[in-house]
């Protein structure tokens, strides 16, 4: 598989149950992972090693301030939101910890206080639009707080106070200068050590599948 998001029976909308069953049976290869976005199976790649020392920082420095009964992980486990029959997997997330007693594979979207995503580097990368389109109308709807940590303009955005129309608060800073992370955490985010190297785009490939 090429890097670039691919889409897994796309030939048209389908029905939200039958694709999230779907999306669970799937033998995803190691390192990648399965969405529902647009009515469409989205495979695309987990973060790059590069990204392991800003998603660790960003982690436990999130984590000290977490409301209790919750966790803030980075695994890979999908949220879905059926109202807009949406399921992403965040980069990071805090979720409240009974979400996770439930069976299956997929958690309540309803469950999540925080979720984080960090933007690829390279700025045609798909998944970029995702991040500040589809996901951001739908954890704007349902999730307390919404980080966007843009590697390339080296910048984190935090987006807060949902409505049925979206976020209505945010406020961006430069990495470096602190953030402040809203209710229900209420603490000042060191955004230090959350810059990445460029990445070389030597050796990438920069196609499609025929037909994508």
């Amino acid at each position: 598989m090429i890097e670039r998001p691919e889409a897994v029976g796309a030939s048209g909308p389908g029905d939200f149950e039958d694709m999230l069953r779907t999306v669970e049976e799937l033998d995803t290869p190691h390192g990648y992972k399965a969405e529902l976005i647009r009515g469409k199976i989205i495979v695309s790649p987990w973060s790059k090693l590069r990204y392991l020392r800003p998603m660790r920082l960003l982690r436990s420095r999130v984590e000290a301030h977490a409301p209790e009964g919750h966790v803030t992980e980075t695994s890979p486990f999908l949220f879905t939101f059926r109202s807009s029959e949406r399921g992403f997997g965040p980069d990071l997330f805090v979720s409240d910890e009974a979400a996770f007693d439930a069976e299956g594979r997929c958690a309540d979207g309803a469950a999540l206080a925080l979720v984080a995503e960090l933007t690829p580097v390279a700025a045609e990368d798909a998944t970029k639009d995702c991040d500040w389109l589809d996901q951001l109308d739908t954890y704007g709807r349902v999730v307390p707080v919404y980080l966007v940590l843009d590697m390339q303009v080296q910048e984190i955005t935090a987006f807060w106070d949902p409505s049925p129309k979206g976020y209505r608060s945010r406020t961006t800073v430069p990495f470096g200068r602190p953030l402040h992370v809203p209710a229900p955490f209420g603490f000042e985010l060191d955004t230090s050590g959350f810059v990445v190297p460029a990445e070389s785009t030597e050796g990438r490939e920069g196609e499609t599948r025929d037909g994508e």
